[in-house]
């Protein structure tokens, strides 16, 4: 893996992915359309000689196939991201993200490039386990309730890419990413940890949607970088799926009374319900703890950054005066 190309690399992981493996003096190209992700994200990488910035979609034919020339490896993270933009653009979340994972895997397949795929938590969907397991059954919500379109649109990614590994013989390993958090992470797309670290330092009111019992797990961006940077270096990883994430279980209302003590804030909590925050008949998923069984037997990954020092850093972040 000397050559790696990245979609959807000036977004929020996908960065510091990038500055990860460039530091590895690592051949770096990055793909993105700047739909979510930003210049500033990548500001630092520029400079270096082992990094090229390619502005385009992948949905574009033509910049896709120069972008994954003479590639090793592909790190398949663009997507539709944020409940919000998931609610307000069904379409163009079930398009880019089908689409855009079946151009990635057929260009790579074409290639002879091996593919990382990012999933996420969403796909196990109204499951009510303890904790959730990569060969679990899944429990999706009715296709009248449209939040469980991205679930399904990050399904159907899984199920194509293992399809052109065992098919196309295409080497595939699919990840499930359980609420990764971190400095560059923006609130704009309704993300609740950065949505609450910005009204905390802004003296604003800190907005719990629902009832607030709902609970989930928080892992830090440099963390899940370092199961990305691993995992495709085992063989045993090709053809599988992993999740990864923090076990470190925090209920939404507790998340932001922490974020509330950790800043000093006088921001009030309040409540909002699911219909007026984004549409009637809106469905979440009540827990979303990760088993990690699986990653850590094979690479002896766990997170190392608990959530208090997560929300510390953040929330410096903040005061410095970048945006979320």
């Amino acid at each position: 893996m000397k050559r790696i190309l990245i979609t959807g690399g000036a977004g929020f992981i996908g960065s510091h992915l990038a500055e990860a493996l460039v530091a590895e003096d690592k051949e770096v190209v990055v793909i993105d359309d700047l739909s979510t992700g930003a210049l500033a994200n990548i500001i630092g990488l520029r400079q270096r000689p082992n990094f090229r910035f390619v502005q385009a979609s992948i949905r574009d034919a033509g910049a896709l196939a120069q972008a994954m020339e003479s590639v090793d490896f592909v790190y398949h993270l663009a997507a539709a991201v944020g409940v919000e933009l998931v609610v307000k653009s069904p379409v163009y979340t079930i398009e880019d993200n089908v689409r855009g994972t079946e151009d990635v895997l057929a260009a790579a397949a074409r290639a002879g490039s091996g593919v990382l795929v990012t999933s996420t938590s969403e796909v196990y969907g109204k499951s009510e386990r303890d904790c959730f397991r990569e060969d679990d059954d899944l429990l999706i919500g009715p296709p009248t309730f449209g939040r469980w379109s991205y679930a399904c649109s990050k399904l159907l990614d899984e199920f194509l890419a293992l399809a052109y590994y065992r098919e196309k013989n295409l080497p595939v390993t699919v990840v499930r990413l359980f609420n990764t958090v971190g400095q560059r992470q923006t609130g704009r797309y309704g993300m609740v940890l950065p949505r609450f670290v910005q009204a905390a330092v802004r003296g604003e009111p800190i907005t719990v949607y629902g009832d607030g019992i709902q609970s989930r797990c928080f892992c830090h961006v440099s963390d899940v970088v370092r199961a990305l940077v691993k995992l495709p270096r085992q063989s045993q990883a090709v053809g599988q799926v992993f999740n990864i994430g923090s076990t470190e279980e925090v209920s939404i209302q507790e998340l932001a009374q922490r974020v509330q003590a950790l800043s000093a804030s006088r921001s009030e909590l309040r409540r909002v319900p699911y219909d007026e925050a984004y549409a009637k008949g809106f469905e979440d998923m009540r827990r979303r703890v990760p088993s990690i069984a699986k990653i850590l037997q094979l690479i002896g990954w766990q997170p190392t950054i608990n959530l208090n020092e997560i929300l510390r850093l953040v929330i410096a972040e903040q005061r410095a005066g970048q945006t979320l």
